[in-house]
């Protein structure tokens, strides 16, 4: 349940992307371009009608829980975008600021969550159950952070992405906004390597992030459909509420569906960091606790299996990381000197090649401080922490929290 005067307006989508009347003669059928995509496609994924790009109809959902720092500049990035979105919803939920205030003032519509107690997920299934039985082919939801700014050719680029019909959702890839000192240095870094690590994969991400991402709507209808009729995990809603990560889930139903994803280097965004290490803790210890259960919740499949390769990997490299810093202290105490051993020699060369080339779109001075490998190294420990936690806990079933 929402509060709203606006939200059952039914949008449709004219040419340019602006909205037009029902009965106005571009709604009356549904536009062609070529070919008329449905089905399965020669790869066995499926396919979506495809749609004329002009008159594919975007909604903007923005959850926000006392945004109000942040809430005026991602009204303002969309209101840059070179494909301007046709609807600007802000879900207030919970909010005790002004976010709400800022919203209106900036020209979206707010809704006031009711009664919810599930967060982010709880918060956008509240608005998706009222508005998604209106959306058809034509329409697209794009779902995004209220700490996110998209860069201009954000919406553009994804919308023509969308309406070929071979993809389901198109995501972003993000570099962090300023602030947070050191520890937002080190995000800003690791930032800068994902966004090139999808970009040498031409797009392949393996998670749709909840940063910014645009989904055809007739997708999200059929996860809602394959939850209720059992396919799926979770209730029949699009997000299911009982994960820690709720868009690496709604990741993995897509693909479980066979639908096609994409996150292209044309879709970019930023996104704030995490100010304190206190506060980095808590968010990598439940991306991974979280992406750790989804998996167990879908089992071992086709789709999960370069996943479940991945959590293995990370797993090596806990044990890696700590066998180089306890060999290190060992030798440290037993001799009192600093040896050299060949093998730790090259992981170490390795290692500090990779933090410099991988850091190179964020110019030479980030270049120097990856070279000091002390420096990266307190960065890269900490993480490893934080996932050693992770699989603690997910081991153990101690109660999975914010």
């Amino acid at each position: 349940m929402v509060q709203s005067e606006t939200l059952p307006r039914p949008p449709e989508a004219g040419r340019g992307g602006h909205a037009v009347p029902p009965g106005h003669p571009e709604n009356i059928a549904e536009p062609r371009t070529g070919r008329h995509r449905a089905g399965k496609g020669a790869d066995g994924k499926r396919d979506l009608p495809e749609v004329d790009p002009s008159r594919m109809h975007v909604t903007v959902l923005v959850p926000a829980h006392n945004e109000e720092d942040q809430i005026a500049e991602t009204m303002t990035s969309l209101h840059g975008q070179r494909r301007r979105p046709n609807r600007v919803i802000v879900i207030a939920d919970n909010c005790t600021d002004r976010t709400a205030e800022i919203a209106r003032a900036h020209g979206a519509e707010v809704i006031r969550t009711v009664g919810n107690r599930h967060k982010k997920a709880g918060a956008l299934n509240q608005v998706l159950e009222v508005l998604l039985p209106q959306l058809g082919s034509r329409h697209a939801v794009l779902v995004m952070d209220a700490d996110s700014a998209l860069d201009p050719g954000f919406i553009h680029h994804a919308v023509l992405r969308l309406a070929t019909g071979e993809l389901a959702a198109v995501g972003g890839t993000f570099t962090g906004k300023p602030g947070g000192g050191m520890v937002g240095m080190f995000q800003r870094n690791e930032y800068a390597r994902y966004a090139r690590d999808v970009r040498r994969l031409r797009g392949k991400a393996l998670v749709l992030t909840g940063t910014a991402t645009l989904f055809r709507a007739l997708a999200l209808k059929e996860v809602v459909r394959a939850r209720r009729g059992g396919r799926l995990p979770g209730r029949d809603q699009v997000y299911d509420v009982r994960v820690l990560t709720e868009d690496n889930e709604l990741t993995l139903a897509l693909l479980h569906l066979r639908f096609r994803i994409l996150c292209p280097a044309e879709c970019t965004l930023t996104t704030e960091v995490m100010e304190t290490w206190k506060d980095l803790f808590k968010q990598r210890l439940r991306w991974k606790r979280g992406a750790l259960e989804n998996l167990t919740d879908y089992g071992w499949t086709r789709v999960t299996l370069p996943y479940w390769g991945r959590q293995l990997l990370s797993l090596i490299g806990i044990i890696v990381i700590f066998a180089y810093l306890g060999a290190t202290a060992w030798s440290i105490a037993v001799t009192g000197t600093l040896n050299f051993h060949p093998l730790w020699v090259a992981v170490t060369g390795v290692f500090m090649v990779e933090r410099i080339v991988t850091v190179r779109s964020r110019g030479g001075r980030q270049m120097a401080v990856a070279a000091l490998l002390f420096v990266e190294m307190i960065f890269d420990v900490f993480l490893q922490i934080a996932q050693a936690k992770a699989f603690w806990d997910a081991a153990w079933r101690r109660e999975r929290k914010w």
